[in-house]
Order: structure tokens, then sequence, then C-alpha cells
């Protein structure tokens, strides 16, 4: 029998590909591009192992397809509406990176606040034995309310650790959490009202499309501090470096951007952001962990003829002509 065909477009994690390729036939290409993958050999192509862009030319492209398999747990940029017409199972990798993600966020307030970068830039200058000590930051947690813009799995990692400071937290989402001891808004504009930080750790859909705009900042207020670990997509990023010029709100810290890895020169040249590239999950358990996943997706389809973790929107198992495989 022969094996099940995994394409791999673009980069990913070398060990995905060292996970599969004792027991799938791998084809790799340059990037999603339906050219690169001539007819013939795309016919038997049922599977797919990405990292980013893969979109419905390139579903199409593929009649044999049964799973993507998508590196990270946000999965826009898979053409998912093309997937479920298709019957084609899309899968994620939640969970792992939860704890990561939550840390960085926790890091990333700390050093929006405190100003710990700057500090640290400080010494290694030599000021702080030529100028004396490193001027007070004139911001602290303490007594401080946190407002949490999506409270999913990642979310709620954060609400725990923001426990441990002692600091009331509230929370926005489309509905309210049961069993969560944190205050609910209805509307992100009376979660900015009833706060003087706001996380944002929403995905990327059309929904969230730059709401935390020019009102959600006046809201926040000029003692307000916006932390953003979610997706660039969700900030108007023109009027927060309005705000942020302006004293609208007091400081930002930022691990995504609007148009990645293009950063508006107006971020990079105010002092009261703190300014990370996209390295929430970055850690290499943490990356490994979600390049296990992407190929326990693929073994588990193939073998057992269901995914570890499908998306909400693509909960299927095997058709009954697909049948389960021996596959090590």
């Amino acid at each position: 029998m022969s094996r099940p065909r995994i394409l791999i477009p673009g980069i990913i994690r070398e060990r995905v590909v060292d996970r599969l390729k004792e027991a799938f036939d791998i084809v790799r290409i340059d990037s999603a591009d339906p050219s690169l993958v001539a007819r013939s050999e795309a016919a038997s192509v049922s599977g797919v192992a990405v990292s980013g862009r893969f979109d419905a030319a390139m579903i199409a492209h593929l009649p044999a397809l049964e799973i993507i398999a998508s590196f990270g747990v946000g999965y826009d940029g898979v053409d998912v509406s093309a997937a479920t017409e298709r019957g084609v199972v899309v899968t994620n990798t939640p969970d792992v990176l939860n704890d990561e993600v939550a840390d960085t966020a926790i890091g990333l307030l700390l050093n929006t606040v405190r100003r710990l970068p700057q500090a640290e830039a400080w010494l290694r200058e030599g000021r702080w034995q030529r100028d004396g000590a490193f001027p007070l930051s004139p911001l602290s947690l303490r007594g401080r309310k946190a407002g949490i813009y999506g409270l999913g799995r990642i979310g709620l990692a954060i609400a725990r650790r923001l426990e441990g400071f002692g600091l009331d937290i509230a929370y926005h989402t489309r509905r309210p959490r049961e069993g969560v001891p944190y205050t609910y808004h209805p509307s992100l504009m009376a979660l900015a009202q009833a706060v003087d930080i706001l996380i944002a750790i929403v995905p990327k859909t059309p929904e969230t499309h730059r709401t935390i705009d020019a009102g959600i900042l006046q809201a926040l207020g000029s003692n307000g501090v916006l932390i953003n670990v979610g997706r660039g997509w969700t900030v108007d990023e023109p009027a927060l470096i309005a705000a942020l010029k302006d004293g609208v709100i007091a400081a930002a810290g930022l691990d995504v951007f609007y148009d990645e890895p293009n950063v508006p020169d107006g971020l990079l040249d105010l002092p009261n952001v703190s300014l990370l590239p996209h390295v929430a999950s970055a850690s290499v358990a943490t990356r490994d962990a979600m390049a296990d996943l992407v190929a326990d997706n693929l073994f588990a389809w193939f073998e057992r003829g269901q995914a570890v973790t499908p998306v909400p929107e693509t909960p299927f198992t095997r058709k009954s002509g697909q049948h389960p495989e021996s596959l090590r």
C-alpha cells in the first residue's frame, strides 16, 4: 500500500518533517502557490502541514485533500470556509503554547510599566556609573485594574497569573464564561471604561478588526496601559500612536503588529512603548510541542480517522471510503 502524501509549503519547523518522513511521502514547495505543484502530483496529496497561508486556490488544487494541519493556535491564514465546503478537516495547535504566551504577556506588562528594558540599557551603556541612578518609573502595577479582551485558553492563563499580583480582573468576550471569578463586561467599551490595563488576546476575525480604536483608548484613560499579544489586526495603529504621543494613554506593550514584520516608525520613536518581534510562543520547548501536535494530528487522522485538535469549524472524521492505515 502506498504511503499518504503530505504537502509542506514554505517554511515549517524541521521537527515536523522529521516526525512525518518515516511514515509519509513528503512533497516540499517554496510557498503555497498552486503553480508549484504539478497536477499529476497534486492529485495524490491527501494531507498538508503548513505554517502560515493556505488559501482556497491551494485547497481547490488538491482534489484528494483530507486534512490541513496548521502550525499555530491561530489559523486565520487557512481558508477554513473553503476547507469546510470540501469536507477537509483543519487542525491547529492549542494549549501547548498557552503558558509561554501568558508568561510573555506578563513580562511585556512589567517591561512596559516599569521600563525594565530601558533600565538594563542604562546599565549596559555605563550610565549608572556616569549619570547615577536610573530615573524612577512613572507607572506602577499597584492598585490597578486589569481587563482581558478575549478570555479563551490563553486569556485564562494570563488572568491566573495576574491574580498573583493582587489585581482586580475583568474581561470581555462575546458571551460570559461560566465558572470564572472575574467581572464580565458586555462590550469592549464597557471593559475599557472599567480598567486601566487592557490586555488583548483575541484572534484575527472580521469582528476583531481594529476594535481597539481611538474611542477605546480614550476610555482606557491617561493612566491606561495597552498590552497586545493576540493579533496586530485588532489595533488601529495610527490611533494608538496618536494616543501615546498625546497622553491619551500612558504606555503600550506590543508583541504583534498590523503589517508584520513592518513596525511603524511612529511606534519605534516613542519612549513609552515596549516592543517585541512576535515572540510570545518563541521558545524551543514550545515550538517543539507545536511541531509534535502538527505531526500527531496527521498520524491520528490517517491511523484512527479522527484528528487530535480539529478547529471548531471542521469537526470531521474520515469518510467511509477513507480507511485507517497502519503508518508505524
